[in-house]
């Protein structure tokens, strides 16, 4: 175990609280597996998903400093386990931090906004963290193999980093952005085999699918599709909108390009909570679109 319990301000985003539950479960059952307390930031916004921004880069700004102050308050970092929710607060965050330095009058207003609601300035005084940050950097690959009871081996896992997490921020100190090996080094950790394809750092096409739904569905399916010939048993990904492209409307990707795939996608604490002996009844892995209970069997569950 890490010298110390480790500590965050959590930010679950709304997706994770909606469409994509089995996500929050499945973190809450990662993170008391592995002693890592969350404080949940229960007064926190959405942070547009990168769309505010289409309006309003002042608004942006505004309502994620409100979320990164809540955090500032503990005196903790802010730990999010959705790419989106990363990229866009994370880039927030950077933005705001240079400011107080280049662009002082655009630091003041914005924490002008926030006080005239009410609420706590941003100070630029913590980090934005994902939770696979947190696992390589702050726990450690080291220390999570060592909590390790089923390793997963034979399993073929692709991993899909889609682009928030890698490209949002200038600054990225925990991967590469354009030849990331984080999440298959977590492959590695747990004991199962990393796939590698050309589409694992592309975006899934959940920005495209409101307005251009036929483009959307076809960059999904090639990727699927990649994975699938690479021989990939699953798709793992760190961002709930990336699983709603890639797993709840894989039946509709299907459609648009004449293909059956079948391609089981989890999210990375679902995986890593297999290896440590968590059911998979406590993860959710039955709320999918795509049955995951190819992984199951194979894995021996």
């Amino acid at each position: 175990m890490p010298s110390q319990t480790l500590r965050y301000a959590y930010f679950p985003g709304c997706v994770a609280q909606g469409a994509c539950r089995e996500l929050y479960q499945s973190t809450a059952a990662l993170t008391q597996a592995l002693g890592i307390e969350l404080i949940e930031l229960k007064k926190a916004s959405c942070c547009g998903s990168g769309t505010f921004k289409e309006d309003s880069q002042l608004l942006e700004d505004t309502v994620n400093a409100r979320n990164i102050a809540l955090a500032e308050q503990l005196n903790l970092p802010l730990l999010t386990h959705c790419s989106t929710c990363q990229g866009v607060i994370g880039h927030v965050d950077e933005r705001l931090k240079e400011s107080q330095q280049t662009n002082p009058n655009y630091f003041e207003q914005v924490n002008g906004l926030l006080k005239k609601e009410g609420c706590s300035p941003y100070r630029g005084s913590t980090e934005v963290k994902h939770l696979l940050w947190a696992l390589v950097a702050d726990y450690g690959l080291e220390e999570l193999q060592n909590r390790v009871s089923r390793k997963l081996a034979g399993l073929k896992c692709a991993a899909f980093y889609g682009c928030y997490l890698l490209r949002a921020q200038t600054h990225i100190p925990y991967d590469d952005p354009l030849e990331p090996e984080s999440m298959e080094n977590v492959f590695r950790t747990l004991g199962a085999t990393p796939i590698y394809y050309r589409g694992r750092t592309q975006c899934c096409g959940w920005p495209l699918s409101s307005y251009a739904t036929t483009q959307s569905f076809k960059m999904a399916g090639s990727h699927i599709q990649e994975a699938l010939d690479a021989g990939a048993d699953c798709m793992v990904t760190p961002c709930p909108l990336c699983h709603l492209n890639l797993d709840s409307r894989q039946p509709e990707v299907e459609k648009v390009i004449g293909k059956t795939l079948g391609l089981p996608v989890l999210h990375l604490p679902q995986l890593i909570c297999l290896a440590l002996g968590i059911s998979p009844q406590q993860l959710g892995l039955d709320r999918h679109i795509v049955s995951t209970r190819p992984v199951l069997e194979k894995l021996g569950f």
